[in-house]
């Protein structure tokens, strides 16, 4: 008979799941034993750093992706992490060990006491089986759970169940599938409103990249000639930022997106909430005589939005309807020229930094990017055109960068990574350094080293708190500590230096520190 075990790895295999981010402690040992030879197994040194290597992953895949922590201590460790791929919407797998079932209820060491209810309510789903001959099944919707949402789920199981046999009825051959298409009426309308617009505009959020509709979105705002603005908050880029019809990133305040928006009748919102916003401007949430419709799949985004018109279904047969059925109001495609970066007086300003990497990288380079108090700087430097080609802490939590850099590049080998990471948020996730050096992940880490959380130091003067503790971070040095993990790394203070380091390319993973100047996101 074969044991739990087998079945579940039998099961991982045909689900395509052989890729395992985890950190493994005494409770996950019987999960990971007999693992299939062709499972690749990529252990971090931090659950924090685990998550977020398989949030970048998954990113970067498109498919889910298992994690494995260990127990509650492990658990505990990634959600901070965890946070981002919920809001990334990342589906994530995550498993973890569980005392054996008798030591549960005595809560004998590394017992996780009540475990559904420890990632509530960050998790799509949470779980534990009833017992040994339910881990299969249990295992199998945690899987389908993940993939509906899009939304990580979490499944705890007693470390004793692995090694029960079962009978072979207990396999689960299955597939669960998701369809959301909006009825022929409901296209109709949303393309007559479209059409009747006198000034429409277009909102583009993170999901139109996640799903594969960049290059859709790009046709649509060209055929109908509409200006575009990305959703605040972005986690990634669904539209090229220098494109004639881009507009920018919404603020992330109530009242500036209000202003940005007025004097279009009609907006319409794809693959985004409405909004994410940040700092707290209050204001009206819409310029009067605005209306927005909101075209998501999340059921949740739809039904918290305070303003405007939802239809939850997919994104993509929306696009193509408007294609189809609204006359084209085309005009030539075009892209704008970048500015002449800004020139730091005692170090190199972020805009140089960004220049540099704008005239050296390959088109196709994947930037996963941490660095909140450059976000002006970088926008008004960078051309990215492609699909894919941005990642940002979806939830603003720190330790994203270094980690989902590994990831991404893992998740596809064949576009090259570039890590921008503040000298801040690397602190957070730095012992992916190790995991980058040991598998030789051919990722170019840049650190920007301006001795200060500069986005902190900016939310103290919108709060009139600017003299408060804790915003400098004077003596990192990240060349050491890179070269500890086995990192290959080199500090650089001018733009030639920069540039020239940057020409490179690494066969395995290198860390460059640059000395900039502070910034804030204006």
């Amino acid at each position: 008979m074969p044991t739990v075990r087998r079945l579940a790895h039998e099961f991982l295999d045909r689900r395509g799941l052989t890729t395992i981010f985890g950190n493994p402690g005494s409770n996950e040992l019987p999960f990971l034993a007999e693992l299939p030879a062709h499972f690749r197994y990529v252990l971090g040194l931090h659950e924090g750093a685990v998550v977020g290597m398989a949030d970048g992953y998954a990113q970067a895949t498109g498919r889910p992706v298992l994690v494995n922590l260990h127990a509650a201590a492990g658990s505990g460790n990634a959600m901070g992490a965890l946070t981002n791929a919920v809001y990334s919407r990342s589906p994530l797998v995550l498993t973890a060990g569980q005392q054996v079932r008798t030591a549960i209820g005595p809560e004998a060491m590394l017992a996780n006491v009540d475990a559904t209810q420890l990632m509530r309510p960050l998790v799509a789903w949470s779980g534990e089986p009833s017992c040994a001959a339910d881990v299969p099944r249990s295992l199998a919707q945690a899987v389908f759970e993940a993939e509906l949402h899009r939304r990580p789920s979490y499944l705890s199981v007693p470390y004793d169940d692995w090694a029960a046999e079962l009978d072979e009825t207990a396999t689960l051959d299955r597939g669960v599938q998701k369809g959301l298409a909006p009825s022929e009426a409901q296209l109709d309308a949303l393309a007559a409103s479209v059409a009747a617009a006198k000034n429409p505009a277009l909102v583009l959020g993170g999901d139109i990249d996640a799903t594969g509709l960049f290059d859709r979105a790009v046709a649509v705002a060209e055929h109908l000639d509409l200006p575009v603005w990305v959703a605040p908050s972005p986690h990634r880029l669904p539209f090229p930022n220098r494109h004639r019809l881009f507009r920018g990133v919404l603020p992330a305040g109530i009242a500036p997106v209000s202003a940005a928006l007025t004097g279009h009748d009609l907006v319409l919102v794809l693959g985004a909430p409405v909004f994410r916003y940040h700092q707290h401007v209050p204001g009206a949430y819409l310029p009067e005589g605005t209306r927005l419709i909101q075209v998501t799949d999340d059921f949740g985004a739809a039904a918290r939005a305070p303003m405007g018109e939802a239809l939850v279904a997919d994104p993509a047969p929306v696009i193509e309807a408007l294609l189809a059925k609204v006359p084209a109001r085309a005009t030539p495609a075009g892209y704008s020229a970048t500015p002449e970066p800004r020139i730091g007086a005692t170090a190199l300003h972020p805009e140089q930094v960004f220049a540099a990497l704008r005239d050296t990288q390959a088109a196709g380079t994947r930037y996963v990017v941490e660095s909140t108090s450059t976000n002006s700087a970088w926008w008004r430097q960078m051309d990215l055109r492609r699909a894919g080609s941005y990642f940002f802490p979806a939830a603003g939590g720190l330790g994203f960068g270094l980690p989902a850099a590994v990831g991404v590049a893992m998740g596809d080998p064949d576009r090259p990574v570039v890590g921008v990471i503040g000298d801040g948020s690397a602190n957070y996730g730095i012992t992916a350094l190790w995991t980058a050096a040991h598998y030789r992940v051919p990722v170019t880490f840049v650190i920007l080293r301006n001795g200060v959380y500069g986005a902190l130091r900016w939310f103290g003067e919108l709060l009139g708190t600017p003299d408060v503790p804790g915003t400098e971070i004077p003596g990192l040095d990240f060349t050491a500590i890179a070269a500890g993990y086995g990192v290959e790394a080199t500090t650089v203070t001018g733009e030639e230096d920069l540039r020239a380091q940057l020409k490179a390319t690494p066969d395995g993973p290198r860390l460059i520190q640059v000395d900039t100047e502070p910034t804030t996101p204006e």
